[in-house]
């Protein structure tokens, strides 16, 4: 078996997810299973070319597993799909993105879904798939956890998922990758693992209520808001995906770190932390890592900006001990998404322009204190959250945003080389939010796959 997922070329890092996943498969299942990693520049038939090499006369049966909208691979499913291979979706979003947008058969110029391009798509837990796999012939699909698939009239199905299950999180096999070079499959030496602490994100743990401005770009409609109940940013398809389901034991947690590849130095490369709040239990992850003997080199946090503030205190104390142990820390991303207070109401970041900037000060200033167990700035491989352009850019906000930039040198440290635009997967928040618009007003977004397409100018119906 393969799982293919999309990926960015000249890199290093590895894929948790897929990787993961496909350890679980080879672990449980008579498949050896690798993992995929195709960027935009790979010739697709290369990739299937390569791909039959690797099954030779066997069935191929392949997953795909965080595609992040590409309707390159969407398309080259379909063609292996066509071919005669088990095709299956399976990653973040798997269930809408197989079924479809809301509301797709009324309307069809949204996402109709992925069920022409796969078999059938898997949502939940990767364990599930070790149900799968072990029957895929003549099976009563019905019995199988978290599937997504056609009935004899054409109707999808969806079975209910099952709960996260913390015996199949804790090994992860970080051999298995593989990239495309010069049109063949070569095995990639990974230099960024990642390490799952936190399944989901705290921040959708509860439905709120938020009213979203409508776009600047509407002119009749400036003062009128959509009210919705949202989990999370509005943008996060995640937040929608996997809310909240806690943390992992620790043992889970250092378990997975021992998994990871050593450097030449002997230590274990640098990792991603998976932990949207790190910061009350870092120091007891540093602790527990040393004294399992584990030498570890980098960790990068990923955090949101009134996380960081509330956990200042639990990480100076974590500073010392990394500068104990030799551990460099780096911020690598921080979500400040925005400078203007309107565009961080309508993002639901919960957030504010102020709670930003404090944690910029903060930043810098414990870059003071601790200079060489911590970084945090673009110069030292930070690239911190910075959305732009927004459907709510106003002459007055991109001002205001600019008088801020250049009032805090946020260039100098904080803002990455490039913004990045707002994108609305069709299931996230904001995608409700255009579809009442649509229907308010009469109008149709073009859609790009499962993205929609609001810097374009809408249709009238």
């Amino acid at each position: 078996m393969a799982i293919i997922a999309s990926y960015f070329k000249d890199e290093t890092y590895g894929l948790l997810g897929p990787q993961m996943a496909a350890t679980i498969i080879q672990d449980h299942t008579p498949y050896e299973c690798i993992v995929i990693g195709v960027t935009r520049e790979d010739d697709k038939p290369a990739v299937k070319k390569a791909l039959a090499e690797y099954f030779g006369a066997q069935k191929p049966v392949i997953g795909f597993s965080t595609l992040s909208g590409r309707q390159d691979l969407f398309a080259l499913a379909k063609d292996l799909r066509a071919e005669g291979s088990v095709s299956i979706l399976g990653g973040p979003q798997a269930d809408v993105d197989f079924s479809g947008e809301k509301g797709w058969q009324d309307h069809p110029h949204r996402f109709k879904g992925l069920s022409e391009n796969f078999d059938v798509g898997l949502h939940g837990p990767a364990e599930q798939a070790i149900h799968l796999i072990n029957r895929l012939d003549g099976i009563d699909r019905s019995e199988i956890p978290g599937l997504l698939y056609k009935d004899r009239k054409g109707m999808i199905i969806q079975n209910s998922k099952t709960n996260w299950n913390e015996a199949y999180l804790g090994k992860i096999r970080w051999g298995n990758m593989y990239i495309m070079e010069k049109n063949r499959l070569v095995p990639l030496d990974i230099g960024m693992g990642q390490v799952l602490q936190h399944i989901g994100c705290p921040h959708a743990t509860r439905k709120r209520e938020t009213a979203i401005d409508y776009p600047a770009s509407i002119r009749g409609g400036q003062g009128q808001q959509i009210k919705l109940f949202l989990r999370g940013c509005s943008f996060c398809d995640v937040a929608v995906d996997k809310r909240f389901c806690g943390s992992l034991d620790m043992k889970t947690v250092t378990s997975q770190i021992n998994c990871l590849p050593e450097a030449p130095d002997g230590r274990k490369i640098p990792f991603e932390l998976i932990n949207e709040n790190p910061l009350p239990g870092f120091a007891d992850l540093l602790r527990d890592v040393s004294g399992q003997g584990d030498q570890l080199s980098q960790i990068n946090l990923t955090l949101r900006a009134d996380y960081f503030i509330a956990g200042i205190q639990h990480l100076r104390q974590a500073l010392g001990i990394a500068g104990e142990l030799g551990i460099y820390v780096l911020f690598s991303s921080i979500g400040f998404e925005s400078f203007d207070n309107t565009i961080l109401r309508n993002l639901n970041k919960g957030l504010t322009v102020d709670k930003n900037l404090q944690a910029i000060r903060l930043l810098r200033q414990l870059k003071e204190e601790f200079p060489h167990q911590m970084g945090y700035s673009r110069k030292e491989g930070a690239i911190h959250g910075f959305i732009h352009p927004t459907p709510w850019d106003t002459k007055e906000t991109i001002a205001s945003i600019q008088r801020t930039i250049s009032l805090y040198g946020l260039p100098h440290d904080i803002l990455p080389p490039h913004s990045t635009p707002l994108i609305i997967h069709h299931a996230s928040g904001l995608g409700d939010w255009i579809r009442e618009i649509e229907q308010r007003e009469g109008l149709r977004f073009k859609r790009y796959g499962s993205i929609i397409g609001w810097w374009e100018c809408p249709h009238e119906l």
